[in-house]
């Protein structure tokens, strides 16, 4: 299990995820009336989610109360959620702008010379993950790294890694601000210790065929892969003049 485990605040924690449960209840019932992976009610979901302007608009107001950048990014065509990254451990320009084509050559100027050895850049954020399908966030604790691959033309490897949940103490007074944030625009957050796992009494159809296992309840609410997916993305190298890191 992850999430608030380190919290110290147990009680409070258990009575506000009564709520949370019943929610997360009554959303999946109205999104999937059979029960039934792969067979969602759209017009239940039809604008039930959040849009994408709400998603920026909530970046920007994180950014604003926590002072540190966080990046919105659409999610994927197979997916029903955006993302926002929230800077916690690392500096900008950052290693997830450069993979989302900004600052480019700022990043990788930073990079050893092709074939050197090593992880160059380690980065740890909260990817909040918001819902298309109703008003549900989820916060789950992320490392990426950056890396010149060896040999070649020196491209850069950029790997994202999510845990299930928010696990490191160091995190929590953002993940606090976090979910202050959501609060305060009437956005559910959800514990994402408490949906990794597969919802009682539901057929996970072909999941396990695709995925290697049942479907968990955030596979239901935002995106159809495991949670700790890992991801890799390797770019180009960029070469960028003297005096160019400066943001």
């Amino acid at each position: 299990m992850g999430g608030c485990t380190n919290c110290g605040q147990k009680g409070g924690c258990d009575a506000r995820k009564g709520g949370m449960f019943a929610a997360i209840d009554e959303a999946l019932q109205r999104l999937y009336p059979t029960r039934r992976w792969g067979e969602r009610d759209e017009s239940a979901a039809f604008e039930a989610g959040l849009s994408r302007e709400e998603g920026e608009e909530l970046a920007a107001a994180i950014t604003k109360r926590m002072g540190t950048l966080a990046l919105f990014r659409p999610g994927d065509a197979d997916e029903w959620c955006d993302y926002i990254y929230v800077l916690c451990l690392g500096r900008t320009p950052a290693i997830v702008e450069l993979r989302e084509q900004q600052h480019t050559a700022a990043v990788g100027s930073e990079l050893p010379e092709t074939g050197e050895v090593g992880v160059a850049l380690d980065e740890r954020y909260l990817r909040v993950v918001l819902s298309g399908v109703t008003r549900f966030a989820g916060v789950q604790e992320v490392a990426m790294t950056m890396e010149r691959q060896k040999g070649g033309g020196g491209e850069l490897v950029i790997t994202e890694r999510a845990r299930s949940g928010v696990f490191d103490p160091i995190l929590l007074p953002r993940m606090q601000a976090l979910v202050a944030v959501l609060a305060e625009r009437d956005i559910r957050h959800l514990d994402f210790g408490e949906i990794v796992e597969a919802p009682a009494d539901f057929d996970g159809a072909d999941y396990a065929r695709r995925f290697g296992a049942d479907p968990v309840i955030a596979n239901y609410l935002f995106y159809p892969q495991p949670p700790t997916t890992v991801s890799t993305v390797v770019l180009a190298a960029a070469a960028s003049p003297p005096g160019s890191l400066s943001p």
